[in-house]
């Protein structure tokens, strides 16, 4: 049988090939094997793995896997939610893989998840974050020149003095715990799977 690690090379290499009928073969015989949570955390958009235009190449290809193991997974606990986040990345920034697949396993894992998309004016973050009573926004920028939405964000929570009650994620290739102790964020995630594991530990303690 074939072993985890050759299963995701394969995905990670149809991925890289940009071909969709790839990446859709690659998925559907890793998940003889592999749970969808897994796969989508162990190949799809792990830092480092693709560079940017690679992974904007890649993006068809990418989304198309991410749908298929999205109807897999579980829905999430339906009678208690473990809490609201809003998720979406920052102004004049329009890469949003990584950020649909952080929505989609926070969802999975049992939180509700409003996904405002990409490209998203400062203000909406938090115009939303107040609609839907959020506990945590999540803030994605891909580049070095929308990583400052993250900062203005947060500082327009302070101005509305909403920073108290709504934690804040920040992550995307240019983002690391310094930078997110910086900006005084409350995480910093590399990837979809510490997402979860960092809103579980802020939001529902553990």
């Amino acid at each position: 049988m074939t072993s985890k690690e050759e299963l995701l090379q394969e995905l990670s290499e149809a991925i890289i090939s940009c071909k969709k009928d790839a990446v859709l073969a690659a998925v559907e015989k890793a998940k003889q094997v592999m749970e969808p949570a897994e796969i989508i955390g162990g190949v799809l958009f792990e830092r480092g793995k693709l560079f940017l235009p690679h992974v904007m190449m890649a993006a068809d290809a990418m989304t198309a896997g991410v749908k298929v193991l999205e109807a897999d997974m579980p829905a999430g606990t339906e009678t208690k939610k473990l809490g609201v986040i809003v998720n979406g990345t920052v102004e004049g920034d329009v890469h949003d893989i990584g950020k649909s697949i952080v929505s989609t396993m926070l969802q999975s894992a049992g939180f509700e998840v409003h996904d405002i998309g990409r490209d998203v004016p400062i203000k909406n973050f938090v115009e939303k974050a107040k609609e839907v009573n959020a506990n945590m926004i999540g803030i994605s920028a891909l580049m070095t020149t929308t990583l400052q939405g993250q900062r203005e964000v947060i500082e327009l929570l302070k101005e509305e003095g909403m920073r108290e009650k709504v934690k804040v994620m920040v992550g995307g290739a240019p983002a690391t715990q310094a930078w997110a102790d910086k900006i005084g964020a409350d995480c910093y995630a590399e990837n979809a799977s510490e997402a979860v594991a960092k809103a579980k530990e802020l939001l529902v303690g553990k």
